[in-house]
């Protein structure tokens, strides 16, 4: 069986390690260059149970595929009014509507990763038909997700930059349902011949523009965390030119002219109706309780801080070592720590001294808790302190890694190599292997995805 390899996460812990929920175990087995024995048999019956689930769920899908278009453009002046509206309570007063503080935005982003890291995957098995004309708007989606092999527009290297930026690219520990959108997205990916019709219904809802990216780029700028990537499927997801227009004409241009197009279109109907199970941005961002993930982060920091604190000092009457001894008394030791005025809590963070051990390049404990966990712990701390003026992070974002140092363009010589070594008619095969979800963030496969966009135009 081939060895699983961990590629979404930035430690040598994967979920397959850490996580045994079956939509991560799946998500993992489809994420890899080379697929093992019987992951496409999995996929196919993960797929076809989550197509029965969804075949009960309602649909505002028009009965007529005629009536898309209308439809698709009524929904997005519906969205845009609601954020027209969402603008003038922001400039009446009101509050953010969703991210309480940086921290709750940074447990977000880093929620929903699985399903941001496997952007576009749904279609990547099309690309073997790029000759089929009736493909092209879902071929060319597919290629604007990857940026059209630029790194800097290549959503999943934005995305993973945006996470290691903040400290959030550790997801093993994420549960199993934070993963199911993903594993529909690759199962999809690498099954495409059999299940077209539910890949462009799929397309068809995933593109369209919800309210809560416009609510969320809006809020993440003002919490000085860089909302490009947020911004850029506003833009690209437009009903006038862009990847909601082209869901619509893929629709049209893949209907059956021989054949039962009524059955076409509700499995059409069908794959529109998975973008409701599982998790959505939404119930993410309601589920965040600040305290109880202090509590969780600080339980697993447990496991390896026990006996590593010197004895001197006691926290109502037990040493922090005792206190870390044993599961389920991290709440209680924070409710000591407040007692003994460790943590000054609704107070600037400075004020408290196990802050000052916590931050800071001098800082007892510097490096013991990496960008989110501290923020997790400097918001939990501040409460409803705010600062007299805003703490002017860089909202900047970092130049893209992916093909900037001496030795990371070795795969890509190497392609070219291996491609002046092929017969013409198999190269797009070898590019197509090197664009999978698996790979084509990586500088070979920004170069594959470069080299195939010649054959579309």
């Amino acid at each position: 069986m081939t060895t699983l390899t961990p590629i979404f996460t930035s430690s040598s812990e994967s979920c397959n390690f850490l996580q045994t929920g079956p939509a991560c175990m799946l998500y993992e087995r489809l994420l890899q260059p080379q697929l093992a024995d019987g992951a496409l048999d999995e996929a196919r019956s993960f797929l076809d149970t989550q197509l029965e689930e969804a075949a009960g769920l309602p649909c505002d899908m028009p009965a007529q595929p005629e009536a898309l278009l209308d439809w698709m453009r009524n929904a997005a002046l519906s969205t845009t009014q609601a954020y027209a509206l969402y603008l003038e309570e922001r400039r009446q007063g009101a509050p953010r509507r969703y991210f309480a503080n940086r921290a709750h935005a940074l447990y977000f982003l880093r929620h929903v990763a699985p399903t941001k890291l496997v952007d576009g995957a749904w279609l990547y098995g099309l690309l073997k038909h790029w000759q089929e004309l009736r493909l092209r708007p879902l071929l060319r989606t597919y290629l604007e997700e990857l940026g059209d092999g630029v790194p800097a527009m290549n959503h999943v290297v934005l995305y993973k930059q945006l996470l290691a930026q903040h400290g959030c690219d550790e997801l093993a520990e994420l549960e199993d349902a934070h993963f199911l959108q993903g594993a529909q997205q690759l199962a999809l990916g690498h099954l495409a011949d059999d299940y077209l019709p539910e890949v462009i219904g799929y397309n068809l809802g995933y593109e369209q523009l919800p309210l809560h990216l416009l609510i969320s780029s809006y809020e993440l700028t003002e919490l000085d965390i860089d909302p490009y990537y947020f911004q850029l499927h506003v833009t690209i997801d437009n009903a006038s030119t862009g990847h909601a227009q082209k869901a619509v004409q893929a629709v049209w241009e893949n209907m059956p002219l021989v054949g039962d197009r009524d059955a076409f279109y509700r499995r059409v109907i069908n794959g529109y109706r998975l973008n409701d199970l599982g998790l959505g941005s939404t119930s993410v961002i309601a589920a965040f309780d600040l305290e109880e993930e202090v509590c969780a982060m600080l339980e697993r920091k447990r496991d390896v801080a026990t006996q590593v604190h010197s004895d001197y000092c006691r926290i109502e009457g037990r040493t922090v070592n005792e206190w870390l001894s044993q599961p389920g008394q991290v709440r209680s030791f924070l409710d000591a720590l407040q007692k003994r005025g460790w943590i000054r809590r609704d107070e600037d963070p400075q004020s408290s001294r196990f802050w000052q051990l916590v931050q800071g390049d001098r800082a007892a404990m510097f490096g013991v808790f990496n960008a989110y966990e501290q923020q997790l712990l400097h918001d939990w701390i501040a409460g409803d302190w705010t600062p007299p003026r805003a703490r002017g992070r860089s909202r900047r974002r970092p130049a893209p890694a992916a093909e900037q140092a001496g030795g990371l363009d070795d795969d890509m010589q190497a392609l070219h190599a291996t491609l002046r070594a092929l017969p013409a008619k198999q190269q797009p095969a070898k590019l197509i292997e090197l664009m999978s979800p698996a790979s084509h963030f990586t500088p070979a496969g920004l170069l594959a995805t470069r080299l195939f966009n010649a054959y579309l135009q």
